[in-house]
Formats: C-alpha cells, structure tokens, sequence
C-alpha cells in the first residue's frame, strides 16, 4: 500500500478555479471582496447588469459595471481558512487589483466603533500564512501605491480613518490581554481574522491588494459594537470608498 502523493499538491487554486468554471477573461479589472453574503449583496446592488459568475459552497461571485468599469465581486469568507479558498481563486484567475473590504476590533482607545481602519500590513496570527511563508516574522504588507491611493479617497470621505497594522487571528474567544498585548506590542492598531492570509497570498502570486475596515468593536475598552449603529453606517461607507477608489485609478490611467 502506497502513501507517496503522487502529485506535489493535491488541490491547487487552479484546480478550483476549474472547478466552478471560471475563465480569466470573466472577471473585472478590480476585484472587490467583502467578507459576508450580506455585504456582498450590498455591494452587487451597486452594479450595472451583474452577472454571477458562480456559486461554490457558500461562496458566490458577480461581475457587472460601476461607470463604465468591469468590477468583479464575491463573498471573500469571515475566517483565515475560506479567504484563502476565495483569494487563490481570484488570484488564479489573474484579478488585477484587489481590494478587501470588512471590519476589524479596535486596539487602541482612540479607535471608536464606526470608525474606518486602512491597513498597511499585517501581524500573522492566523493557521493559513504559515504554510505560505516560514518565516515567523513575517509580516505582509499591502500594495503602497494603491494603498496611498485608497487613504486619499477615505480621508476624503468624511469618516475618522486610521492607518496601521492589523492582526489577525483565527481565535476570536481568546483575544486575551496576553495575546493582544503581543499584537501591540508589534504595532497593531485593529484585529480581525483575515488580512494576513488575504494579503499573504496575494503577495505570494504578486496582486497588489489594499484592504479597508469598518470598526466593529473595541477590544481596549471592552465596547461590542456589533448592532451599533455607527458600524453599519461605516459598512456602507467603505463600499462606497471602494468604488471610489476604482474610480479615481480609472481616472489616472485615463490622463497618463
């Protein structure tokens, strides 16, 4: 009886992309990724004839048109373990330029729910990077262009924006003053559980990724912010930052 794999990997990110049938030419120059189904559907009815590209598992994608831009869309996951399925999709199937939008518990007490966090990179707290990179330092960090571009249309939209580090980890119920501590001790300013897998492997396949968060609670101060209503305010705000954000770099290809 054998146990060798016959192959290096049993699944790729190609294979999934097989899988649920989707080419590179169907997705949009920009692939905008929120975390639940909801924020999806929020994010789809700003779309011009959207089409689903597919459903798979709980997963599902949309591509239509905002001005005149092919924008891609799909439901990215709330955990470490399904972005990563999402993202190697999306990066599989060549997406462009990626942009993250979810939420994030603040780490300092200046940080109020409702809020708005651009990240700049990341602290690795969670089970999917390390079988990416081995390096216990490491720290994956977001595009800086596209990044700069994204501060200047948040700080434009009236909402109280931090940039920073965030960290992310796949154990939400302990998020102890032990491990928190650690996390800012290393700088991070938010936590959530999905962008250092996110950004990870878009750097593994050298997307460039910007990743924009509303403030959903405060771990310093103890505050759960989940039904406030600040927090869905700034839901809304970072889909429309988003979209914003694609306008303003459709814009500078157009006056290069």
């Amino acid at each position: 009886m054998s146990t060798q794999m016959k192959k290096e990997v049993h699944m790729t990110g190609k294979d999934l992309m097989g899988m649920v049938q989707l080419r590179p030419e169907d997705l949009g120059k920009y692939a905008i990724v929120p975390g639940p189904k909801e924020r999806l559907d929020a994010l789809t009815k700003r779309f011009e004839n959207p089409i689903k590209n597919f459903s798979f598992m709980e997963y599902n994608m949309y591509t239509g048109n905002v001005d005149g831009t092919k924008i891609t869309a799909i439901n990215g996951g709330r955990f470490s373990a399904d972005t990563a399925i999402t993202t190697e999709i999306l990066c599989n199937a060549q997406a462009g330029t990626m942009i993250r939008v979810g939420s994030c518990g603040a780490l300092r007490d200046d940080i109020k729910i409702g809020d708005i966090v651009v990240a700049d990179s990341a602290v690795c707290g969670d089970g999917v990077t390390p079988y990416y990179v081995e390096d216990k330092n490491f720290e994956p960090q977001t595009d800086k262009a596209l990044t700069d571009n994204l501060m200047e249309v948040a700080q434009a939209s009236g909402y109280t924006i931090h940039k920073g580090k965030v960290w992310s980890t796949d154990a939400i119920l302990r998020e102890t003053r032990e491990h928190v501590g650690k996390a800012v001790d290393k700088g991070a300013i938010a936590v959530d559980m999905v962008t250092s897998a996110f950004l990870t492997i878009c750097q593994t396949y050298k997307i460039p990724a910007a990743v924009i968060l509303a403030v959903s609670d405060n771990v310093i101060e103890g505050e759960m912010g989940f039904l406030d209503t600040n927090y869905y305010i700034a839901e809304g705000a970072i889909i429309s930052i988003a979209l914003d954000l694609v306008k303003k770099l459709e814009a500078q290809k157009q006056a290069a």
